[in-house]
């Protein structure tokens, strides 16, 4: 018998075959072992699309400004981003606005 591998979200080490699936008992996580799983460190945009440092972006939603009466209006285009880690992940400069980070579930690439 072929030993499972532990769960990718969990750890958890019981984990139990379902046709060609790997079931996790603890966090209900189903994965296929045959599929290699992508880079965690790769950031992506609203629609899925892989987003480098230097690449323009459109904001797909209007989105407030904390402190601020300040609107960025969906469809606004924003050249030259910087990624960065944490929880917003783009650094970028916005006309009329100035530099502020983004997340990028919220932008799309142009």
């Amino acid at each position: 018998m072929s030993e499972l591998p532990n769960c990718p979200k969990c750890s958890c080490d019981y984990t139990w075959q379902d046709g060609i699936m790997v079931v996790c008992p603890d966090c209900n996580h189903e994965w296929d072992p045959t599929v290699v799983e992508e880079d965690d460190d790769v950031t992506r945009d609203a629609n899925g699309n892989v987003l480098q440092s230097g690449d323009t972006v459109i904001v797909i939603k209007d989105l407030k400004l904390k402190g601020s009466s300040t609107v960025i209006k969906g469809g606004t285009k924003v050249k030259n981003i910087r990624l960065v880690d944490g929880d917003h992940d783009i650094d970028c400069k916005i006309d009329g606005i100035g530099a502020m980070g983004l997340k990028s579930e919220f932008v799309k690439k142009a």
